[in-house]
């Protein structure tokens, strides 16, 4: 299913949120915060490389021997008496969601936090189809009462400070005007939501993992809102992309492992429900969606993303994401995760150069997804295209030009020693671009490393 289309660069969105520097501060220190939280929660298991080695051997084998897994998931399912749909795209999956609820009459549908639902833009479907979809996840609940989509994948409402919560509350839930308290919101919210649970007509997750072995699914939360959602209404339906699939128990006691340790520094979810079947006189529903997932399988390095777990602990490291906002990338994923994976979707080809390729995120993958190395390659694929972004197609040629000749690098150094010695700031600082906007210009060395080697190598 095709993303939504912007005319409007990373850069750009990343300006407009940086204009708020006390926001930019205050939101970069809390995603710090949770990765020194999951530093020390892996600091913590003596076998924590060799889980992540293991993690990623594990999702390396699924996946190339994905059909014979997918086989074994649907007839282990139909055995448990789980309906399954096969979805090849994001059109496909809500057409799919809607016919179901549309048999059972259901006009109210709760819904635990779901990436796939997100990326098929269910929500919007389903309403205008008259079915009213209510967020159960807190996080996700106050972006959909703030009519915004989330802006991290574990954390969604991360952006907005606990004041702007409580006045979201005071107008769509009826707290009191000005309470800011985080547990009497919580509290507010907990009230809201059991209100939703109990008159809904049927509930919806997302799929963490799907278990050949067994056909069951695996869901983890912190709330219990999926376990609500699950077992009041007697229609449940769970959406997963064919990347979710591993093949045994055992293989999913390692991912729990790593999953909630990497993604908040928590040693596991509070609630990690493993679905075997539909509840009595009930219907349980599992909808397996492509969408271009096969299409990345053909592509040995893309396909390495499929590895990922949706623990969003790149996001919590990457230095761009963290003080330019989930909203500066033109995917539904932001991140190094969505640069990785939503390259292809970005009509603007800005987002593969959202990324300084420090490698931060790779370091702290619990799969091994080799980040830094796909958004290496997804600008390759750009340039390959012709799809490089405003400017670099016209000066990256002539830099390189530039580069590869000594004698012309030498000659450009020196005018710019000379420039930066003798020229004041103001009339060199637009030449330097963004990099030089919020930056002090360098003072010029005395002379240029090849000259000050040629004079002392021999000492």
């Amino acid at each position: 299913m095709s993303q939504a289309q912007t005319s409007v660069g990373h850069a750009e969105k990343a300006d407009i949120f940086c204009k708020d520097e006390a926001r930019v501060d205050w939101h970069s220190k809390a995603l710090w915060l949770l990765r020194q939280k999951r530093d020390r929660a892996a600091a913590a298991v003596p076998e924590w490389e060799e889980l992540r080695t293991l993690g990623s051997e594990i999702k390396l084998h699924t996946l190339t021997h994905l059909p014979q897994y997918l086989e074994q998931f649907e007839a282990n399912c139909q055995k448990n008496g789980i309906i399954v749909h096969w979805a090849k795209d994001g059109d496909e999956h809500n057409r799919i969601v809607h016919e179901i609820l549309s048999k059972h009459q259901v006009k109210k549908l709760v819904k635990s936090k779901s990436m796939l639902t997100e990326e098929c833009h269910l929500n919007p479907y389903l309403e205008s189809k008259g079915i009213e979809v209510i967020d159960t996840d807190l996080g996700e609940r106050i972006i959909q009462l703030n009519k915004q989509p989330p802006s991290h994948i574990v954390v969604p409402a991360i952006h907005l400070k606990k004041e702007e919560v409580g006045e979201l509350f005071h107008e769509k839930i009826g707290t009191e005007k000005g309470a800011s308290d985080p547990t009497y919101l919580t509290r507010a919210a907990r009230a809201h939501l059991r209100e939703q649970f109990l008159t809904a007509d049927a509930g919806m997750t997302g799929v963490n993992m799907a278990i050949a072995e067994e056909g069951a699914i695996v869901v983890c939360t912190n709330e219990g809102n999926a376990d609500m959602g699950c077992n009041l209404p007697k229609l449940t339906l769970h959406s997963m992309g064919i990347d979710k699939l591993i093949p045994n128990k055992e293989a999913a006691s390692v991912l729990l492992r790593t999953l909630a340790r990497n993604a908040i520094g928590q040693l596991i979810t509070t609630y990690s429900s493993f679905y075997h079947g539909p509840k009595p006189g009930g219907e349980m529903h599992v909808i397996i969606v492509d969408n271009g997932r096969s299409e990345m399988l053909k592509d040995k390095l893309l396909a390495e993303s499929l590895k990922c777990i949706r623990c969003g602990g790149c996001m919590n490291t990457c230095p761009v994401y963290r003080r330019s906002g989930g909203y500066s990338y033109n995917y539904f994923i932001p991140g190094p995760i969505g640069i990785a994976v939503g390259s292809k979707h970005d009509d603007t080809n800005t987002i593969p150069w959202a990324c300084t390729l420090c490698g931060s995120c790779t370091y702290v993958c619990p799969t091994k997804v080799p980040l830094h190395n796909i958004i290496a390659y997804q600008r390759r694929l750009k340039a390959e295209a012709g799809k490089l972004p405003y400017g670099k197609a016209g000066y990256m040629p002539m830099v390189g030009k530039l580069m590869s000749s000594p004698t012309l690098l030498n000659c450009a150094m020196s005018v710019a020693r000379f420039s930066l010695r003798y020229l004041p700031g103001s009339m060199l600082k637009p030449f330097a671009g963004a990099w030089g906007k919020y930056r002090e210009l360098p003072k010029a060395p005395a002379s240029s490393f090849e000259a000050w080697y040629k004079k002392n190598r021999s000492k």
